[in-house]
């Protein structure tokens, strides 16, 4: 479910880190598109990094897993898809510069987070592609409003992720009794500081390299969030109703993914019709991996062009 600062470094240690570029600015910046914060009527701000595409090119939605952000889960892919697809790669609440709220952390308020997303910005039906925890979220925004949705790409995730039944009610408990300490401990710690906002104010207003870029984000995650995130995707089971999603759709397994294995991720193309499956030879942080790009690329391709004969 997640892409954490271990196994990015892990990573780059064999594909290489991006390269900086310069901004519009002149100074060197990651190599990552720009973003920009969306106001959503009732529920918040979030943040989401655009690719605008050739001229009237399909909309991509990019949903990141758990513990990672829009810009981290994609930053490979960015450039490619982008000759294809106008790229929203937006920030999941509680992640990054996502949503933020007193409420307990839920898969469908995420759902409803990007579904008012696409309304504010007049853009659908759009093609949704989710990665790991990305990937329950855009079921659930399939379902619940499938007009939205013209077509989805599943990748790295599955229609359930629980390790096995008996495993499941230990793991639930271990981590409610971790989020609830940690919205306790968010109400006890939150104190204005002074000279923390001063020191945050003499930072530089932008990284100037990927790693620097790379460490900020994983700073902007809210903690308790994450624990109950994680206790959300651990719970999640779409079985039961995954079959009335009718959609154009693919499968992209991550073969050697020992977190959520590939017989799991196959499931989806079994409860939905019309599904191709593309393969990666890597485990569950393939994401980051160059050889990734391809076979995602593929797979969005054939799902836009089945979803426009639809």
């Amino acid at each position: 479910m997640r892409l954490g600062p271990v196994d990015m470094l892990e990573v780059l240690v064999h594909d290489g880190i991006p390269k900086s570029s310069p901004g519009p600015d002149g100074r060197p910046r990651p190599p990552i598109p720009l973003g920009r914060r969306v106001p959503l009527p009732g529920r918040g701000t979030t943040f989401v990094r655009e690719v605008p595409g050739p001229p009237g090119a399909p909309t991509l939605l990019l949903l990141h897993g758990w513990v990672a952000s829009g810009g981290l889960n994609w930053f490979r892919a960015f450039e490619t898809l982008g000759t294809d697809f106008h790229i929203l790669a937006p920030d999941l609440r509680g992640h990054a510069r996502g949503v933020r709220s007193t409420g307990a952390f839920q898969l469908t308020d995420c759902a409803d987070d990007l579904a008012a997303l696409l309304d504010t910005l007049a853009v659908g039906p759009v093609v949704v592609a989710g990665y790991s925890m990305g990937g329950s979220v855009a079921q659930l925004l399939a379902r619940r409003r499938p007009e939205l949705v013209a077509g989805l790409v599943l990748c790295a995730t599955a229609p359930r992720f629980s390790p096995t039944l008996a495993l499941a009610p230990p793991i639930d408990s271990l981590l409610g009794a971790v989020a609830s300490g940690a919205r306790l401990g968010g109400r006890i710690m939150h104190v204005p500081s002074a000279p923390l906002r001063a020191l945050r104010s003499r930072r530089p207003a932008r990284p100037r390299d990927f790693m620097q870029w790379t460490v900020d984000e994983f700073r902007r995650h809210d903690v308790r969030h994450l624990f109950e995130a994680a206790r959300a995707a651990t719970t999640f089971d779409s079985r039961s109703w995954l079959r009335e999603v009718d959609t154009p759709a693919a499968v992209v397994v991550t073969t050697r993914d020992r977190l959520v294995p590939p017989g799991q991720q196959l499931e989806s193309a079994a409860l939905i019709e019309r599904t191709s499956v593309y393969e990666v030879d890597g485990g569950h942080a393939a994401c980051a991996r160059l050889h990734f790009v391809e076979p995602l690329h593929r797979a969005c391709r054939d799902v836009a062009a089945r979803a426009a004969r639809k």
